[in-house]
């Protein structure tokens, strides 16, 4: 029995795992997916791994909160001297600014936590940047991060907000009197509570006559979400001096930090707090993206069959083409007529000179030969199958995906391309019919190998025998009336007959067998090209349906890994 991985080890594969897991199908639990996949790849690398390789690390606090909660003035406060800007127009993205003693520069200077941003000193460096301030003044052991808001309009903003709370050891959320209801605050309030982070809110710009109330109307809000024992600290709205908050105001929050930076067993209890409420977060919040992928699988499975069926019914069409009769119609039919129905090809088989008659036909007539005319005439009429069946495969496989999850996405505008052949559909059945007439021919030859066959076979022609068996291919009739039958189905037999006379009874029928066989093998590898251009968006865009499964285990795994630390 293996024993389970170490934390790390097991929380890097969860993290490969959900970072690799593709989520691209547009089905209806995907975007909240990508965000959970998001949330916990960037907690495992901004937190979770870096707290782990140092447990007695500075505690990083983040203060965070609504648009104009002044999130910038309570930090500075706490500093007692400005070292963040307010964003004075909205919205602003800057760069966040974290503030730490000179004493653990180190911790915050490389990459231990937040790897993605890049550090800057001396002022703002932009987006994916943090602006590092080292002070004497601040305590070693505390570190407080200026975040952006968490409901800005701005989109990079609001996720930076959330990333730079999911790494934090500890929230201070900043929200005011007049806000502290409204339901952004709320929503990660509850995302706090469910991931068990350690967590104080500051009631900022508060009238001094109605404190008492609104902080016990917060307190009981917060008891009610299950997030009872909160520390709450409640600023009084009044003048700030030199833009900061009276000491008087912001005393209490500053003391309770520095306790917890002097008091290594209260910061360890506070890491500890964080650290096992988002390592028990994980198993549900992958389990959001596992069932997302699950619904992918389902999508994909689902988009492939209707492409299946629609190019199944397609080759239905096309055999259903092949065997009915109904190619014998029209420039077909007065081709074959011209070509047995005379008989002039039996007179000239018999004359042994029918192909050197018909050769000086042609040349002082213009026209080919009988042989070549219904030739060309079947060429023309299976071709014309062949498209007129993947046309209807095409549009039918896009009337089917725009009524699926993750169909209409997938068609992305294509849908009037997408709903008739590919463009080099054409050129590619007529080669593939080309050849198949010349696999018939091959055919004629291989069976009139023995001396018998041979001799007839040569007087009667390759070309002319070859003819007779494509038309048996297509002569079951069914889908001709009237006088199209007497006249194809007679002349079908007299050639027929023609056939046995060389080759015999069973081989004739062997030979037609044969012969419908390759054109049915090559009208499918037609329609599986033409199937391949919905299938191939498909496989794209759909997770392998062992990625499921691959971040259960790695669930388990790190559940094991947890029991065993």
């Amino acid at each position: 029995m293996t024993s389970p991985p170490r934390l790390p080890e097991a929380l890097t594969d969860l993290r490969d795992r959900l970072a690799a897991a593709p989520l691209l199908l547009a089905t209806p639990a995907r975007d909240d997916a990508v965000r959970a996949a998001r949330g916990v790849v960037d907690q495992i690398d901004d937190y979770l791994l870096p707290r782990l390789r140092d447990l007695d690390a500075p505690l990083l606090t983040v203060v965070g909160g609504s648009t104009g909660a002044g999130k910038s003035t309570l930090v500075n406060s706490l500093i007692g001297t400005p070292v963040t800007t307010a964003g004075v127009l909205r919205p602003t993205t800057r760069a966040p600014v974290l503030v730490c003693s000179r004493t653990d520069a180190a911790s915050f200077s490389g990459d231990r936590v937040l790897p993605g941003l890049a550090r800057v000193t001396g002022g703002d460096g932009g987006a994916g940047t943090v602006q590092l301030v080292v002070r004497d003044d601040v305590p070693a052991g505390l570190a407080l991060l200026d975040a952006p808001d968490v409901d800005s309009v701005v989109a990079t903003n609001r996720d930076l907000a959330a990333q730079l709370l999911a790494a934090a050891d500890l929230w201070v959320f900043v929200t005011t009197a007049a806000r502290y209801a409204d339901a952004v605050p709320w929503d990660l309030l509850r995302t706090a509570q469910e991931r068990g982070t350690a967590l104080a809110v500051v009631l900022d710009r508060v009238p001094p006559e109605a404190a008492g109330e609104i902080a016990a109307d917060l307190g009981g809000m917060l008891e009610r979400a299950g997030l009872p024992g909160t520390r709450l600290f409640v600023v009084e709205e009044g003048p700030l001096a030199d833009g900061l908050l009276p000491e008087a105001q912001v005393g209490p929050l500053r003391t309770w930090l520095h306790a917890l930076a002097a008091d290594q067993e209260e910061r360890a209890a506070v890491v500890r707090q964080t650290l096992v409420g988002a390592l028990g977060s994980l198993e549900q919040r992958t389990g959001v993206v596992v069932a997302a992928v699950d619904e992918q699988v389902g999508a994909a499975g689902a988009l492939r069959a209707a492409a299946a069926a629609a190019y199944d019914s397609a080759r239905d069409g096309v055999d259903e083409g092949v065997r009915s009769g109904s190619l014998l119609r029209g420039e077909v039919l007065t081709r074959w007529q011209e070509f047995v129905g005379t008989g002039e090809w039996m007179r000239t088989l018999q004359d042994r000179v029918g192909r050197l008659r018909d050769r000086v036909t042609a040349a002082l007539s213009g026209r080919p030969a009988p042989a070549e005319g219904l030739a060309g005439a079947l060429e023309s009429s299976v071709e014309g199958l062949l498209r007129a069946e993947a046309d209807r495969a095409a549009e039918r496989t896009v009337t089917a995906w725009r009524a699926l999850p993750g169909g209409p996405a997938l068609l992305a505008g294509q849908e009037r391309d997408l709903a008739r052949v590919s463009p080099d559909f054409p050129e590619a059945a007529a080669a593939q019919v080309r050849d198949w007439q010349g696999t018939v021919l091959d055919l004629v030859r291989d069976q009139g190998a023995d001396k018998r066959s041979r001799a007839r076979l040569l007087s009667w022609g390759v070309n002319g025998t070859g003819a007779v068996v494509m038309v048996a291919v297509f002569a079951q009739t069914g889908g001709l009336t009237g006088g199209e039958v007497a006249v194809a189905g007679g002349t079908t037999a007299v050639g027929q007959r023609v056939l046995e006379a060389v080759f015999g009874d069973a081989a004739v029928r062997a030979l037609a067998e044969r012969a419908r066989e390759d054109l049915r093998e090559r009208s499918d590898a037609l329609l599986r090209y033409e199937q391949d251009r919905f299938d191939d968006r498909v496989d794209d865009a759909a997770p392998d349906e062992t990625t499921a499964g691959g971040l259960r285990a790695a669930v388990a795994a790190l559940a094991d890994a947890r029991r065993a630390a």
